[in-house]
């Protein structure tokens, strides 16, 4: 078996009282589309922000490519590239411009990086688009452009957190098609999280259920299915985690920040 190029080991994160993540453990091989499913308020964004070293874990260790995220910060950031649930491109800078503000502070330049600028903005066809400024693009259009970006330093793990949130069907299944040709062309390892079960039946090859800040289960959709004796993944995720309809998510630094605060009043 080929090393992990994802590793969780016991990984818990707290805020005050609060157990966002609880002792989770789970690894990815190169190479693999890995998806994150779970309710509102389940760990999810908690877990892909130690991941991408946005958080600190108050236990556990996490490693990419072989690197600690926290002690090794830079070097796991140069491993991996990431789409955000929120647009983060600059609306006033062209889409050429946003790449290469992208790859300067990854200390690309010259004849190296435009190449790479324009070879990636034609894959994610957007190169007849390249000096529109970013503000007159649609969500698809921003999309792909922010898959890109995350893939200018050439990164061996692409982290897709609900990239395709509000998109049409159309845009979501061209999305996904880039994905798998990553996968397929450069044997890039894909790491996402979505609310769209059959998103999640259609490319993924493993799946891990989080609940409650703990992976309920694992597998694919056959063995979660096989699991829980159901018929769908659908079916076999609603019995991992209950219909019970759930708040709207809330993310666990911004519930915790909320507390401190109203305390200090």
């Amino acid at each position: 078996m080929s090393k992990a190029i994802i590793e969780l080991r016991d990984v818990t994160r707290r805020f005050g009282g609060l157990v966002a993540v609880d002792g989770v453990s789970f690894s990815v091989e190169p190479g693999e589309i890995f998806a994150f499913l779970g309710p509102n308020g389940a760990g999810k964004s908690t877990t892909i922000k130690m991941m991408t070293t946005l958080l600190r874990p108050t236990s556990g260790r996490l490693l990419l490519d072989g690197h600690d995220v926290e002690r090794a910060q830079d070097a796991a950031r140069k491993a991996f590239g990431i789409v955000f649930q929120d647009s983060s491109v600059d609306n006033e800078l062209t889409a050429y411009e946003n790449m290469e503000l992208h790859a300067v502070l990854y200390g690309m330049s010259g004849r190296k990086m435009r190449e790479r600028i324009n070879e990636l903005l034609e894959l994610v066809h957007l190169e007849g688009r390249s000096k529109s400024y970013v503000k007159t693009f649609s969500g698809g259009m921003i999309r792909r452009l922010e898959i890109a970006r995350g893939l200018l330093h050439q990164p061996k793990i692409l982290f897709l957190d609900e990239p395709t949130l509000g998109l049409d069907t159309q845009t979501r299944t061209m999305l996904w098609d880039y994905v798998k040709k990553l996968r397929h062309d450069q044997g890039m390892t894909v790491f996402l999280t979505t609310h769209y079960i059959e998103e999640a039946e259609d490319v993924a090859d493993r799946i891990a259920v989080i609940d409650h800040g703990r992976i309920v289960a694992m597998g694919s959709t056959s063995e979660l299915t096989r699991q829980t004796k159901t018929g769908s993944l659908e079916a076999a995720y609603l019995a991992l985690t209950g219909k019970a309809i759930r708040d709207e998510e809330a993310d666990a630094t911004d519930k915790f920040r909320a507390r401190v605060r109203s305390r200090r009043r």
